[in-house]
């Protein structure tokens, strides 16, 4: 997901990484269900947490989870070859368009079938929404992770800044307020996920990323986006460029750090960190935005799936509806509004982004079809954009056209990159 993410690998994961060559192995076993996610951090011990409870209730056919760092480069391979496709895979919502259009994923109809609870009104709008095509139910959802905002609260105190957060909505004004009043290596905010963060603006001045199916990089909202918070570089309010912002909020010389909901574990680990979390700073007074992303079950095109297997993977993934509380270990929002409303998932920090539906609605996910290649392009040029490397104007026509060669190379197909 992020470098953040990424280093958080454990030895359960790791472990699980180095199975995937034999992954394959259990492909036409009846009694076991292939399950591989790309799942290369901290996040995969916790899933195999939830496997390994699954498969102690005794179940007909029981799941084997097989982690791999490449595992989109892997899928794409064994599609290609029809052998060795998994049962179940869980993937993120930007690839379900790609994947739908090229006909690579089977609907989940029989799965819903045999497990009734397995339906719309039971998990977040917009989970469920991101495996959903002209209709069809492709995918069911694991969780929301987010772009949120972490809080220094011995910094906002110092400073007196105490009262950004009464509605839960601290602005771009807000910061800049600040200016002239920090001390020497002190600063307001990172530049952690900048490219999740700019994003989010571009919801919060009621713009998008595309306009009637074509990609939209180049428009006003993005200019004025990039406008607002590059005042916050040039006030100095922002951590220096080159720097590594995350690690200096944990070091306590920032006050805003605009991270994932995945890094409330590590903060945690911080003793002198006093910090809580509310949502990603806007540009807008009236709205603020969340920029999200979701892990999906799916289950790829695969002739020798048994029935008996989707059965299962049925029982699965109502189990997991039931118990996915303990993924919320992994700093995500589980989907399932059953483990959300549950005084349980109230203790984790994340349950903040479930207090409401005004917080439910900020946790945005762009499902565009070539929203990866809009994503690449904004996470590689917004940097110098903020900081005033590049010319707005100049950059946002490079990203455009840079989006739209990409999509014309690919034929129109997808990006392969997830986040």
């Amino acid at each position: 997901m992020n470098r953040k993410l990424g280093a958080l690998v454990t030895g359960v994961a790791l472990t699980a990484s180095l199975l995937a060559g034999c992954g394959n192995s259990n492909a036409n076993d009846p009694n076991t269900i292939t399950f591989w996610t790309p799942l290369t951090g901290e996040d995969g011990a916790y899933m195999d947490n939830l496997v390994k409870a699954y498969n102690e209730t005794d179940p007909a056919v029981k799941v084997k989870h097989v982690v791999t760092a490449d595992m989109y480069t892997k899928i794409s391979t064994v599609l290609s070859s029809g052998k060795g496709v998994p049962d179940l895979a869980i993937i993120h919502a930007d690839r379900v368009p790609g994947y739908v259009k090229q006909n690579q994923l089977e609907a989940m109809t029989a799965v819903m079938q045999a497990q009734p609870e397995l339906k719309e009104d039971n998990f977040l709008p917009q989970a469920w929404g991101a495996g959903n095509i002209d209709g069809t139910q492709y995918t069911i959802p694991l969780d929301i992770h987010a772009n949120v905002m972490y809080y220094n609260k011995d910094l906002l105190a110092k400073y007196g800044a105490e009262s950004f957060l009464d509605d839960n909505n601290v602005t771009v004004d807000e910061i800049l307020s600040l200016q002239g009043k920090l001390d020497e290596g002190d600063y307001v905010v990172n530049d952690a996920l900048l490219g999740w963060a700019m994003l989010g603006q571009i919801q919060n001045l009621n713009g998008d990323i595309q306009k009637d199916g074509k990609p939209a990089v180049d428009t006003p909202e993005f200019k004025t986006a990039i406008e607002d918070v590059k005042k916050i570089n040039d006030a100095g309010l922002m951590t220096p460029f080159g720097e590594d912002g995350y690690l200096m909020f944990q070091s306590g010389n920032v006050l805003f750090s605009t991270d994932g909901t995945w890094s409330s574990t590590s903060h945690a680990s911080v003793e002198t960190l006093n910090f809580g979390v509310t949502n990603v700073y806007s540009v807008s007074p009236d709205k603020f935005t969340n920029r999200s992303s979701s892990h999906l079950f799916a289950m790829f095109n695969n002739e020798q799936r048994l029935d008996e297997k989707e059965q299962g993977i049925a029982s699965f993934l109502e189990f997991i509806r039931e118990n996915s509380v303990e993924w919320a270990k992994a700093g995500q929002i589980p989907a399932s509004k059953q483990v959300v409303d549950s005084p349980e998932f109230s203790k984790y920090m994340q349950s903040f982004f479930t207090q409401d539906e005004k917080e439910i609605e900020s946790l945005y996910i762009y499902t565009y079809e070539y929203y990866p290649y809009i994503a690449e392009a904004v996470d590689k040029y917004v940097g110098d954009l903020v900081r005033g490397n590049l010319d707005i104007d100049e950059g946002l026509k490079t990203m455009q056209k840079e989006v739209e060669d990409k999509i014309a190379e690919s034929g129109g197909a997808a990006a392969k990159s997830g986040e």
